[in-house]
Order: structure tokens, then sequence, then C-alpha cells
């Protein structure tokens, strides 16, 4: 299996199964003298861990961060560094009665047919615990952005047909409810749409908005490495993200040029916009605005109805799922888009540096 490193000058490679003794990441390309210490990455892997709340799994893990090594008296050294998560609530028999049957809305199917076999405890590698390396690996790289003056921030602005009301946002209302929604009043209403949902057996999709200001404008390639191509890359490979916008994503087809357009003008002495419809990015390149970033994450696809599908002898079954499970996946999923929004950034400063 390729595919598992992300990045061209920094650099990072996630490793582990979701059953299996551990999870992590090795990251080669950091700049040295950084100062970063065990504590800082375990605050934005508090953020993504199960059971914290109804709305979480209950697979209840510590998920404590070791750095075993490129960092020395609290600083990087420039060397590769190494982190690993230990693997410590498994319960993979939990498993065992759909080790042959593909589950619908999973990646068992495609597994089998490249691989010929797969892990089907907890989904191996297609499991969101891989998500733990990326969010110790960007924590790292946010910490590196703030020496730099780049500020990355997410939250969920919408579940179901709940949105938040951008007049009420508050950024300390984030990590204030367990919904990771800066509208108290939006998230309180999401909450009574979940409980419905969980009593229903069912899940709910929502939408994960990323903001990033500070970044220059200049940042980025105009052909096949723009800006906004390899942050769509980068989000789109968290498992359940099916949907990425960037400034007003799709409302740009219900939009005319004369609306769309964002005049400029000099704002003592720099080169502004009046409005911001591009999301921080033009031609592929970063325009000095708020990069401005969405990701339509699917309903949880781990329900407990019964459903119709089929086994890897052909033949049609049905199933209910067992197991710990999200009855929504986005707000344990934010600080990994900010992570991987945040790594994608960091990478293409030190590409502009090296080039």
């Amino acid at each position: 299996m390729s595919g598992s490193t992300f990045g061209r000058i920094f650099k990072v490679t996630t490793w582990g199964e979701s059953h299996g003794a551990a999870v992590g990441a090795v990251i080669d390309g950091c700049p040295s003298g950084v100062e970063i210490d065990e504590a800082y990455i375990q605050s934005f892997l508090d953020r993504r861990k199960p059971g914290q709340s109804k709305y979480t799994t209950k697979r209840n893990e510590p998920d404590k961060v070791k750095v075993l090594s490129g960092v020395f008296e609290g600083k990087t050294t420039g060397t590769p560094i190494s982190l690993v998560v230990e693997n410590t609530s498994q319960i993979s028999k939990d498993y065992s009665d759909i080790k042959d049957v593909y589950r619908p809305g999973h990646a068992d199917f495609g597994y089998d047919v490249k691989y010929g076999f797969r892990d089907y405890r907890g989904g191996g590698r297609s499991s969101g615990r891989e998500t733990i390396g990326r969010v110790a690996a960007g924590a790292i790289a946010m910490k590196v952005l703030e020496g730099l003056g780049v500020d990355v921030y997410a939250y969920v602005n919408q579940i179901g047909d709940i949105k938040i009301d951008y007049n009420s946002f508050d950024r300390d209302e984030i990590q204030s409810n367990p919904l990771c929604m800066p509208d108290k009043v939006a998230a309180e209403k999401a909450g009574v749409y979940l409980d419905e949902l969980i009593a229903q057996k069912d899940s709910s999709g929502a939408m994960v908005e990323c903001i990033v200001n500070g970044v220059p404008a200049g940042l980025g390639e105009p052909v096949f490495d723009k800006l906004d191509a390899r942050l769509a890359m980068a989000v789109m490979s968290i498992g359940a993200v099916k949907g990425i916008e960037i400034g007003d994503g799709f409302d740009v087809v219900k939009s005319k040029g004369s609306e769309n357009n964002d005049e400029f003008y000099m704002d003592e002495g720099v080169v502004a916009k009046k409005t911001n419809h591009s999301g921080g990015i033009l031609g592929g390149i970063s325009d000095g605005a708020d990069i401005i970033l969405r990701a339509a994450f699917k309903p949880t696809p781990s329900i407990f109805q019964k459903q119709s599908t089929v086994d890897n002898k052909g033949n049609d079954v049905e199933i209910e799922i067992k197991g710990r499970h999200d009855p929504i996946i986005a707000p344990r999923a934010v600080v990994v888009v900010e992570a991987m929004v945040a790594m994608t950034i960091l990478d293409m400063m030190l590409l502009d540096i090296k080039l």
C-alpha cells in the first residue's frame, strides 16, 4: 500500500491500524529550533479523541502521544520527528460478524477488490484513528506557522439543515460546546436534532469551515501546484470528506461576474480587496485575504439499523453493525481539517523558500 506520505518539504508519513498496537507519524523536513513539547501536541489530540460526549464514539482512550525522536531540550533538531500513540481500548470481537461482509458506506469492498485481503477490525487504515498521526504532525506545523504569523482555525458551521448565524459568531464558543459550533444557539438546536437521530439509530452529515489568516500574497504555483488545488487534495484525503469549497464555492454557479469579482483598492499603501468571494486565492496563488475553505463530511456510515449488503462470496445478506461509533463525524474532525490545512500551508511556504 502506497500513498501514506504527504508533502514535499514538510513530509508526513502516517502509520498504524485502528486495532493494531499503535498509530503514529514520522515527520521529515521540519525546521530546527522550533519550541515543541508533548503537552502542546497533546492539546490537539485531546480535541479529536473519542469518548468526550454523547455525540462521539464510546471508545474511551487517552490517546497519549510520545515523541520518540527529533526533539531535544524542548526544540526540534531538524532530524525526523517520530510520534506514537498506543491503542488501548480495542474490542476486535465487535467486528467478527462482519469480517466477510461489505459494510454499506465503508471502504471494505474497495480494499478487498484492490488487495484481496483486508483488516476488518475497525477498518484498519481506513479507520478514523489514522487521523491521529495527521493531528500530531499538524500540531507541529501549527507551531511553526504561529511563529510566521499565520493563524489556522476551523469549526462546524452546519449540521443537517441547521446552520450557524454569522452575526452570532463567537470563536471562543467553538471549544465550549461538544459540536464545535461558534454559535451557541445553533449548537443547541443541532444537539436536539442529533438526539433524535441517535434514538432512530441514525447519523448526520455536517460541514466544517476553516479560516487561515496571515498568509502573505504570492503563495502557490499557477498550474498544477495551485494553492487551492493542494488544499483540496489535502482535505479530500480525510476519509469522510466528500466535497470541498474555496471562498463562495458552489454558490458561484448562481452568481454574476459583476457580483463575484473582488474589486481591489489601496489600503495605506497595501493592495486589498473590498470583498473575498475568491476565498483568498486567485489563479492558484494567495491574494493576501483570509483563506476560506469548507469541507462536507458524510454521515457516519456505521449505523445500528439493519442494512442490506453482500458478502465476499457473492451472497445477498443483511447486517446490523455493532461496536462504538460516532453519530456525527465532523466535531472530532475539526482539528483534522486544521492539521491538513496547516501542513499544506507550511509545506508550500517552505517550498517557496527552497525555490
